[in-house]
């Protein structure tokens, strides 16, 4: 068994990504158009979660949600989706693009083998 690839060979990475539920469909639509979520003859393939996220902006914040000073809850949607290594950059610069908050969380994975495991 080889490690996990695009449908040209090239290496896919997972991105995980966090936001509120009312902006979930704009940020995976982001990463999409920026080709992320392509396995195979499929397009926009993703992944999601619901989940709460929290916070507590501090001074200096400017939050979409929430007041500075005070502790905050959002429901937010986790949503992950394979890309390939060369598209990574854009799908992340358009995912931080569409999200509302200032400061985004995130994560990116590497894929390995199951035979590595």
């Amino acid at each position: 068994m080889s490690e996990p690839r695009a449908a040209d060979g090239e290496e896919l990475l997972v991105i995980v990504m966090f936001a509120p539920m009312e902006a979930a469909d704009v940020v995976r639509d982001a990463a999409a158009s920026a080709g992320a979520g392509a396995i195979g003859n499929y397009r926009a393939c993703s992944f999601s979660a619901p989940g709460e996220g929290r916070f507590l902006p501090v001074a200096g914040a400017q939050p979409a949600i929430g007041a500075v000073g005070a502790p905050e809850v959002v429901a937010e949607q986790r949503i992950e989706v394979v890309c390939p290594r060369s598209s990574a950059r854009a799908a992340l610069q358009a995912m931080l693009a569409a999200h509302p908050y200032e400061e985004v969380a995130y994560h990116v994975y590497a894929t390995i083998p199951a035979e590595a495991l």
